[in-house]
């Protein structure tokens, strides 16, 4: 396994038609990469808010953190897709300070995600978690599962 990371950025938010739970869907920006991420109604819509740049009258939690950011003179470098354990996923937002000291903060992917679309920062996926995904992804599945491929996505959220 590799500790390479992967940027990659937002292909798609999309509904799970087995468990009408969202879905964001996380593609290769200079690869084939493909990662759907499982993640809750909340994060979702702060996700689809921010990709069609919606303001909301008041600043919502993530627009919150972001002023937060900017006021306390950090910027935000990256978003990283560290792990995936247990189906689980763990992030970590990557801010720099402003003598370029970093600063690390621990995340849930979809509130990294949806702070790297206000922040307009790269958003990365670690090779392990790729590896770990694709061999999840492998173990026995039905016909329906392995048949389904990044072009044939059920329809954005919308």
């Amino acid at each position: 396994m590799s500790n390479e990371n992967i940027e990659v950025k937002v292909g798609a938010l999309i509904m799970d038609p087995n468990t009408n739970t969202p879905i964001v869907v996380l593609k290769g920006v200079e690869s084939e990469t493909v990662l759907p991420i499982w993640v809750g109604a909340f994060e979702a819509n702060a996700i689809a808010l921010e990709i069609e740049k919606v303001a909301p009258q008041r600043p919502m939690t993530h627009d919150l953190l972001r002023n937060l950011i900017i006021e306390c003179g950090l910027t935000a470098n990256s978003v990283v897709i560290t792990e995936l354990i247990e189906n689980t996923f763990f992030a970590r937002i990557e801010l720099l300070g402003e003598n370029g000291q970093p600063v690390m903060i621990d995340a849930r992917p979809s509130d990294a995600i949806a702070l790297a679309l206000r922040m307009d920062c790269q958003i990365f996926v670690s090779q392990n978690v790729l590896d770990v995904s694709a061999a999840s992804q492998s173990s026995p599945t039905t016909d329906a599962d392995t048949e389904t491929g990044p072009d044939e996505w059920p329809e954005l959220i919308g």
